[in-house]
């Protein structure tokens, strides 16, 4: 097993009035040689929206993008004619592939929207462009993983999918929990954003917003040091850039 620590603190900020933006990788201005991307995973953005603003209409092609509110709601538009508000709770995919344009919207004028966005490299260039969009009963499952994504070939049905070998999962924990992850591949990688909590993970101590980032294992031991909620991104590591080799 190799691991490496992402700290809150060396992601990339921005904020433009409307829009407050951390980085996890290089992305607009911010750019760190060290930081382009985990494997497939090339961006991984946390946003803060203000009441009524968003992201114009602008275009997108040959990547998979997944949307995760975190609060509040965002609405969609796009040239394939889908309009639609996602909320905390559900989950949103989008496949580029030969080209699509799209807005994101704050969809409240009073209240701030806070979402994750990742974008993933496909397996495959030039698709059909695809909109997808599904709630999951987090509380249901908790102290589980619950999946949201997973590859098109390995979809049963109950979570979204998208053209890569990769799987999301969304996790809600108490204190005291311990939850084990078994890589789906064994050539994949796991990257572990904890979005709000404190974790223990191999001795290492994990705050709200650090990730952990994973190679060459099979399984890994994840132990609930404080109410957490967890985001596991499981992505081939075709690209390395994280570990420089």
């Amino acid at each position: 097993m190799k691991a490496r620590i992402f700290p809150e603190s060396e992601r990339g900020k921005a904020d433009h009035g409307w829009l407050r933006a951390n980085f996890s990788f290089s992305f607009g201005n911010y750019y760190n040689p060290e930081m382009v991307q985990f494997g497939m995973l090339r961006v991984l953005n946390d946003d803060t929206i203000a009441p009524g603003m968003g992201f114009g209409t602008h275009p997108h092609e040959n990547m998979e993008i997944i949307t995760i509110p975190l609060e509040g709601g965002l609405t969609h538009r796009d040239s394939m004619g889908n309009e639609a508000t996602v909320r905390f709770g559900e989950v949103q995919v989008m496949s580029a592939g030969t080209g699509i344009y799209h807005s994101e919207m704050n969809s409240s004028r009073t209240e701030y929207a806070k979402t994750l966005q990742l974008w993933i490299f496909p397996e495959e260039d030039n698709v059909a462009p695809r909109y997808g969009q599904k709630g999951f009963d987090l509380e249901a499952g908790r102290n589980s993983f619950v999946t949201v994504v997973t590859p098109r070939d390995k979809n049963d049905g109950n979570a979204l999918w998208i053209h890569q070998q990769a799987f999301l999962h969304l996790g809600v924990f108490d204190e005291g929990q311990a939850v084990t992850y078994n890589v789906k591949i064994p050539e994949n990688g796991l990257y572990i954003f904890l979005i709000e909590g404190q974790l223990d993970i191999e001795g290492e101590t994990i705050n709200t917003r650090d990730a952990y980032g994973i190679i060459e294992f099979e399984a890994v031991e994840i132990k609930v040091k404080a109410p957490s909620k967890i985001l596991t991104i499981e992505v081939p590591m075709k690209y390395n850039d994280s570990y420089g080799n």
